[in-house]
């Protein structure tokens, strides 16, 4: 049998033909047309009003939190309210600014930050709440919205896994006063690498493009005011975004059918499957994820190598902010638990769930999954 992959993009679509047109106009720098066309594309989907255009989801994080902190005058040590179920990427982003994560635990439903615990952890130096979209479904957001207006807290919204998502009737990507992207290679729209940051302020987007452009001046480019980074987009990468964008509703009716497909082959293995849906939105199946029942006798890695054995790719779940060694070493973590998110990272793993995907691999993939139970 051969090998199904954990995850394999869908390019089939007008991505060679906008890579020939940078090629053959030279234009492959981040000055290139289809950056600009991206970015107004992305954000007009989105609902906000600029995007910016930046190297990855994770040094998109690094600029919107600087961005952030600048504007609001925040203080080193600051503190942000952050999921401990979640990439490292999230919250060493408000490490790299100077300020303190604060480790909420997740729903053992949706697998995203449990607001019912957020305010509790509210202090006087709580400057804002990062919530982080996880693996298909969005963060519950009204009492985000409630507790940032109670206690005049900012949203910082990392929607890298929620392309296309809503909460209600409002768009993922809208609901921070910033809100970031990724455009890694298994996302729905993929630029192999590659990020957004979108937001409405306009000193926001302003700072932003300076951050992430070596805070050259406009009228005087090797003067330099301040400090920033070369995280910007090239145009190569742009223009597989674009080709991607057009056909985003596909990509999203693929994702769906999978979820569904799984959701049926699989309704009766001894583990939890995602949520198909909420009160607020339907599953988008970023990835399909399955957590193993107490009762069964091996953990999550068990379970990840046997079906690597016979030929399925799996990744694990996320291992918790709050026992990371390097948060402990800097004295970050609490030494609390958090047993919802603990529990995910020993029994949780998620299956084959790439756009490319076949029917005829997830029936593969699930006759795998229930021979090794």
């Amino acid at each position: 049998m051969n090998f199904i992959p954990v995850n394999e993009p869908l390019l089939n679509g007008n991505e060679k033909k906008y890579l020939n047109e940078c090629i053959d106009s030279g234009w492959i720098s981040s000055d290139g047309h289809f950056v600009k066309k991206f970015e107004k594309d992305f954000s007009a989907h989105c609902g906000q009003k600029y995007g910016i255009a930046v190297a990855n989801g994770s040094v998109a994080i690094d600029v919107a939190v600087r961005a952030l902190k600048e504007k609001y005058n925040w203080h080193d040590d600051d503190e942000v309210i952050a999921p401990t179920f979640t990439i490292i990427s999230s919250v060493q982003s408000i490490i790299y600014n100077r300020l303190k994560p604060v480790f909420i635990e997740c729903d053992p439903i949706t697998w995203n930050i449990d607001t019912s615990k957020i305010e509790s952890f509210i202090t006087p130096k709580t400057r804002a709440i990062m919530v982080v979209h996880i693996y298909g479904l969005p963060t519950d957001m009204q009492p985000v919205f409630d507790l940032a207006k109670k206690y005049d807290l900012k949203i910082i919204e990392d929607a890298a896994q929620a392309h296309g998502q809503t909460y209600r009737d409002m768009k993922c990507g809208a609901m921070g006063c910033v809100s970031t992207f990724s455009f890694y290679a298994n996302k729905h729209v993929t630029t192999g690498e590659g990020g957004m940051i979108l937001t409405s302020d306009e000193e926001i987007f302003e700072k932003c493009n300076y951050l992430k452009n070596l805070c050259f001046l406009p009228d005087n480019r090797f003067v330099h005011n301040d400090l920033g980074w070369n995280f910007r987009m090239s145009n190569i990468q742009a223009a597989v975004g674009v080709a991607q964008l057009e056909r985003f509703g596909e990509f999203i009716k693929i994702k769906k059918r999978m979820g569904k497909k799984y959701q049926e082959l699989l309704s009766d293995i001894p583990a939890r499957l995602p949520a198909a849906k909420t009160d607020y939105a339907e599953n988008h199946y970023w990835v399909f994820g399955i957590v193993l029942n107490d009762d069964v006798k091996f953990n999550a890695k068990t379970a990840m190598k046997k079906l690597f054995e016979k030929g399925v790719g799996t990744r694990p779940f996320f291992y918790p902010m709050h026992r990371q060694p390097i948060f402990e070493k800097m004295n970050l973590s609490d030494n609390v638990s958090r047993p919802v998110s603990e529990r995910l990272y020993e029994r949780g793993f998620y299956l084959p769930s790439g756009l490319a995907l076949t029917d005829d691999q997830i029936e593969i993939v699930s006759k795998t999954v229930r021979e090794i139970f």
